[in-house]
């Protein structure tokens, strides 16, 4: 469905008391009137790449809401995690899920979308898994370069939480309040465990072949983890930011279009 994109929408996310920075992309030639049911989606980033990069991080998100909605005709909520962008909040894996809840709570609040997908990139892609698996709300979810646990920054808890001072996703210097239950999320939360708990819903795993900071072997370790019951697509060539990849893209639209209420 080729369309055109309407007024997007900036709205704010109250995740637990946290205020989240988000928009919502709706497509212009919205069909249908009341009691018409709609698609939605949200939409996740991933981790700040580099110093200071938490300030910037999803800054293009809102582009990409845009081209799914006027493409897939579907409506498209984009939004920062607690920590980057201009939402409020600091870190921690168990604050991300929750703000991912929050974000699907808030797109089931619009009067005409009763059915939600993720789609998530990097650790957006793994935790946007970890969320479905134990919310059945989400009807499915579409995982891009995503690590299949967070072993590297649970071997070193310590030199991690220095690290995400350090790009900016950690602002106060008080948190974490409890810094062994902040470690402890970061060994727990196993994407790997949780994919198996997604179908028979629909799962769309992509993963490129030269992905320079996930291996593609993470990508197969899930797949493997849900006994297959998953569709894996391989992106020859492409590295870890599928985001800007249109390959990537393409097969994203093509993975809602094939999506049904």
């Amino acid at each position: 469905m080729n369309g055109t994109v309407g007024d997007a929408v900036e709205r704010e996310i109250d995740a637990g008391g946290v205020l989240l920075r988000a928009n919502l992309a709706r497509p212009a030639n919205r069909a249908g009137g009341p009691g018409v049911v709609r698609h939605g989606l949200v939409l996740c980033h991933g981790f700040p790449p580099g110093p200071r990069g938490a300030a910037t991080t999803g800054l293009t998100y809102p582009q990409l809401a845009d081209r799914v909605a006027a493409d897939a005709g579907w409506d498209v909520l984009t939004f920062n995690f607690r920590g980057t962008g201009e939402s409020g909040g600091d870190f921690s894996v168990g604050g991300w899920m929750a703000d991912m809840r929050a974000a699907v709570d808030d797109m089931l609040s619009l009067d005409d979308v009763d059915g939600v997908w993720l789609a998530g990139f990097s650790v957006g892609g793994s935790l946007a898994l970890c969320v479905a698996g134990e919310d059945e709300r989400v009807r499915g979810v579409a995982s891009f370069a995503a690590p299949a646990d967070f072993g590297d920054w649970a071997s070193d808890p310590r030199r991690f939480v220095d690290h995400a001072r350090a790009i900016g996703v950690i602002h106060s210097k008080e948190f974490p309040a409890d810094f062994d239950t902040w470690a402890r999320e970061l060994r727990e939360t196993r994407p790997l465990t949780m994919i198996g708990k997604i179908p028979p819903r629909p799962v769309l795993l992509v993963h490129g072949t030269e992905d320079e900071t996930v291996p593609l072997m993470d990508a197969r370790a899930l797949a493997d983890a849900a006994d297959g019951a998953v569709e894996l697509r391989v992106v020859s060539g492409a590295g870890h930011r599928l985001r800007h990849d249109p390959r990537a893209v393409a097969v994203l639209l093509g993975w809602l279009d094939r999506q049904h209420l």
